[in-house]
């Protein structure tokens, strides 16, 4: 399967939506233009499959007017109901308009991308199968790859990096930068039918999920400006704003106090403060106390 066939994919999503009706002709006519394609139009029946795997793969039901000869997304209005097909949708909408717009390219400035994306079709490949993938890793905190192989649960994408959750010896998360490669295994697997991708991180900042550690009521008091940010981009799922003053804000979460929680609150420096529990706030005023200490 070509690595960039996820592109593909979502590029023909995208434009269907984008124009509401269109025929194949007009599709190809835009195929031909965009910056992905081989500058050769899409064969019928390669069209057709892809298709099918869309369908499959995102649940996006692509449908033809006998009529008109014009393809549509039936139910568009649901592509933005999940976080999955909004994200499709909002990311490559941008992609392809800047892609195809070449005059604008030096005057939008991305944030550097980490490598692995070219694992994504595979990866979605392996869990619509319900197949193992073979995988090369390497951790961060091991001396040299290891090859195993994993049932992929779900993908996950935090801070620009894609992560898989799959099961090895047990159920681990894999940052998809740090493989080295990765092929569909000859096994099949089975996804239990009680596991639910959503309520894994559901008490989670981003992607560390560590059973020795409970969620927790946390307090936090914001200053000044800072406090619109946080209304604006919330935190978490769970976010609540408890108390509103001119000066500060205390919003409250019900949440696991990980590492990547705790350094997000840190990346705020003197603008934030932790009210409660006592114990994490003690673990953020050690932080500062070491930092002090390295300034001396």
């Amino acid at each position: 399967m070509p690595s960039n066939l996820f592109n593909r994919y979502i590029w023909l999503v995208d434009t269907i939506y984008r124009t509401g009706r269109i025929t194949l002709e007009d599709i190809n006519l835009k195929w031909i233009q965009s910056s992905i394609s081989d500058g050769n139009p899409i064969p019928k029946r390669t069209f057709h499959n892809q298709r099918i795997a869309i369908e499959e793969m995102f649940d996006i039901s692509i449908k033809c007017n006998p009529g008109t000869y014009e393809y549509f997304i039936e139910n568009a209005e649901e592509l933005e109901s999940g976080s999955m097909r909004r994200w499709l949708l909002n990311s490559f909408a941008v992609n392809n308009m800047i892609n195809e717009s070449h005059k604008l390219k030096q005057r939008i400035i991305f944030e550097e991308i980490p490598s692995g994306q070219q694992y994504l079709t595979t990866i979605i490949e392996a869990m619509r199968d319900g197949m193992r993938l073979k995988m090369k890793y390497q951790s961060h905190w091991m001396d040299s790859a290891v090859e195993f192989e994993v049932q992929p649960y779900f993908i996950k994408v935090f801070k620009q990096r894609w992560y898989v959750i799959g099961k090895s010896d047990k159920l681990r998360i894999y940052a998809l930068d740090r493989v080295e490669s990765l092929v569909l295994g000859s096994r099949a697997f089975k996804m239990p039918t009680d596991f639910d991708p959503q309520k894994y991180f559901e008490d989670c900042y981003g992607i560390i999920h560590d059973v020795d550690i409970t969620p927790q009521l946390i307090r936090i008091k914001v200053f000044s400006r800072q406090a619109k940010y946080v209304r604006a981009l919330p935190l978490h799922h769970s976010q609540k704003e408890t108390e509103t003053k001119a000066s500060y804000s205390i919003f409250e979460y019900f949440i696991k106090p990980t590492f990547d929680f705790r350094q997000e609150l840190l990346s705020m420096g003197e603008d934030i403060e932790v009210l409660s529990p006592e114990s994490f706030r003690t673990e953020i005023k050690k932080v500062y106390n070491n930092v002090m200490k390295l300034y001396q």
